[in-house]
């Protein structure tokens, strides 16, 4: 280490060793490599040595002369200096790079620095075991994954992996943290739904290795935003027989725990011979054929005035004795209370389009056709020859079957008639003759207005109870004009008409389903021309805003003696309310926004449109269940496997 001098430089982060003969030494291998202070200028300048704060900075442009220059550590000035005299043309080149010197500045002490930015943060940054938990529980519920998850040694060794020394909870744990979960997201729907003034919901049942369950969604609309807002709120296990009775009293129970029982305006149900039992037993509907208790006007008590024990032995001669239970059993009709039902739209649409269509086959012509392309369709459906993979129709669904044609016409218009038929020919089936080819592309396009509206009604976000009668006026209409140039399908048109007005019939004279069309911003009156409905519609409108204006005069009113004497003199006149519609009725705008404008409208348009014209919602709400409720999971607890569905399905809102 003799002849060295040993120099320590702050802004190095390292000893430097400088010889004490470093110019011209012949043992330049020896020499340590120094950092540039400023690498921005390695184009010109070489940093060839250091001393207490300057730097010895060889000029490059100088070569092949050898010229040294001593720079400041805080400023390059005598660098510039040296350009402006001895390099005058490089001068604008020095400035551009000088000019992002600043820029530069953090990424040039970074590098000096020794432990990165990254290795700090690392460092300093401290995530809590709770923290831990809570994201994991995240991933058990939003993945849909089993609780023992947490148990295999892959996962342990990926959370440990990227937090370690942390512990990962147990099964037993995720299991009780689901349930407290669900506990306090159930608490916050709950306070959400008793803000809510008008409630609608839908409801079915689901069989998955051999065990039921009844599943509940819920929707209503912010009062203030006029945005649709849905919640899961049970999917509980049916045990026994699905009898109109067991789903009368879970339905119930279920709106008796989030008591919601009397803001339901409406529930949606399929077609189901069960759920309309109990719905014409239990709901609220003008027919309800419930009969009547047995001996209400017999055995009237005898007001005579005798209240002594002892004349108590004379008056039961008196009495007729009636078995109790079978009393029990007549009145069991008023022992739950449901609320308005209504159809599924789509469930109806579907039946229309498969039991009622079949009605087209009447037609020996159309019935020939028909079965001979469909036929010839089914060969095909589990084939892949094509580009475009063919689509296989479901039984369950008729949208599905109108998909699947539809993609045949398609591969027919863009692939061309040749690619069917080299299917055909690999699996040695007759080909489509030219009669088959329009016959399925007529059958496409008149089934077309049938599947849009399949798709408009089971929407969720958007779609409101006063789409209905629209929608299905406006799929007639459709149908009608398709008829006047049809060649093959006209049976099929006619049988669809009909399947419509048999199931839909009493639907589109209803005045209060008209009524909440009429209330709808987009649809307003311009949805028909038919005056007489819209009477049916607008007198339905004229006669619930006058109550909801005396209700509110009649809740706003004071309790004293006085006011209630003078009560009779406030009279309330009907014209403002009936301002308010014909206001609405002329506003030119569309949106939503506009029923802001006209509160007593806006009320009633709540009332009417809350409730969803299909129950395409709790159908969602069965394909995430089946996501959870494999094979393989087939022994989970119902409780467990609620808790986890209602939190995968709430955690936007509730979780």
């Amino acid at each position: 280490m003799s002849g060295e001098v040993v120099y320590w430089s702050p802004f190095l982060r390292t000893r430097v060793m400088c010889r004490a003969a470093a110019r011209g030494s012949d043992h330049q291998e020896d020499q340590p490599t120094l950092v540039h202070l400023w690498p921005y200028l390695e184009e010109f300048f070489e940093m060839v040595g250091c001393k207490n704060n300057s730097f010895r900075m060889r000029c490059k442009l100088c070569a092949p002369k050898y010229h040294e220059l001593m720079a400041f550590k805080n400023s390059p000035s005598n660098l510039k200096k040296h350009i402006e005299k001895k390099h005058p043309t490089c001068l604008e080149r020095y400035t551009q790079l000088t000019s992002a010197s600043l820029k530069r500045k953090s990424s040039t002490e970074g590098s000096l620095a020794p432990p990165s930015k990254q290795t700090k943060l690392w460092e300093t940054q401290r995530v809590s075991q709770a923290s831990v938990d809570k994201v994991v529980l995240k991933f058990i519920v939003q993945g849909l994954h089993p609780p023992h998850v947490v148990q295999q040694q892959g996962f342990i060794d990926l959370v440990q992996h990227l937090r370690p020394n942390t512990n990962v909870m147990t099964r037993n744990t995720v299991v009780n943290k689901v349930t407290k979960a669900s506990i306090e997201m159930r608490r916050k729907l709950k306070a959400a739904l008793s803000e809510i003034e008008f409630i609608a919901t839908t409801t079915d049942c689901w069989t998955a290795h051999r065990r039921s369950f009844i599943g509940v969604t819920a929707h209503w609309f912010n009062p203030q935003t006029l945005q649709r807002s849905c919640a899961a709120l049970a999917c509980k296990q049916l045990k026994g027989s699905h009898t109109f009775s067991a789903l009368a009293g879970a339905l119930n129970d279920i709106h008796t725990e989030f008591n919601i029982r009397e803001k339901i305006v409406r529930t949606t149900t399929d077609n189901g011979s069960n759920f309309l039992k109990a719905f014409r037993i239990y709901g609220q509907t003008d027919e309800n054929n419930n009969p009547e208790p047995v001996g209400e006007s017999d055995g009237e008590e005898d007001d005579g005035g005798q209240n002594d024990d002892d004349d108590e032995e004379e008056s039961v001669e008196g009495v007729e004795f009636v078995d109790a239970g079978a009393l029990l059993d007549e009145d069991d009709y008023l022992e739950y209370q449901l609320p308005k039902h209504h159809r599924c739209a789509c469930h109806l649409l579907n039946l229309v389009s498969t039991v009622d269509a079949l009605k087209a086959e009447v037609n020996p012509l159309y019935k020939r056709v028909s079965r001979s392309t469909f036929a010839k369709c089914s060969s095909l459906w589990n084939k892949n020859h094509c580009k475009l993979q063919f689509l296989r129709p479901v039984a369950t669904r008729w949208n599905s079957l109108f998909s699947a044609v539809e993609r045949i016409v398609r591969i027919t218009r863009e692939q061309g008639e040749g690619a069917l038929a080299a299917v055909c020919n690999e699996l040695d089936t007759p080909k489509f003759t030219p009669v088959e080819l329009a016959f399925l592309a007529e059958y496409a396009k008149t089934m077309s207005p049938v599947a849009k509206a399949l798709d408009v009604l089971q929407g969720e976000t958007s779609v409101q109870m006063g789409w209905l009668v629209p929608t299905i006026t406006l799929l007639r209409t459709k149908l009608q004009q398709l008829n006047i140039a049809s060649k093959f399908c006209e049976p099929l048109i006619a049988a669809l008409l009909s399947g419509l007005e048999k199931r839909f019939g009493e639907m589109l004279t209803d005045p209060e389903l008209i009524a909440a069309a009429i209330l709808v911003p987009k649809f307003k009156t311009c949805w028909t021309s038919d005056e007489n409905i819209l009477k049916l519609g607008l007198d339905y409108i004229r006669s619930h805003l006058d109550c909801q204006a005396e209700n509110h005069i009649s809740e706003g009113s004071q309790s004293s003696e006085e006011e209630d004497f003078f009560s009779s003199l406030k009279k309330t006149s009907p014209l403002e309310t009936t301002q308010q519609l014909d206001a609405y009725l002329g506003c030119p705008r569309d949106t939503a926004e506009v029923l802001k404008s006209f509160p007593a409208v806006c009320q009633l348009s709540l009332k009417l449109n809350t409730a969803l014209p299909a129950s395409a919602a709790c159908e969602r709400l069965f394909t995430v269940a089946g996501l959870i409720f494999r094979p393989k999971r087939a022994h989970t607890g119902s409780k467990n496997f609620e808790n986890q569905l209602l939190l995968r399905l709430n955690k936007c809102n509730f979780y």
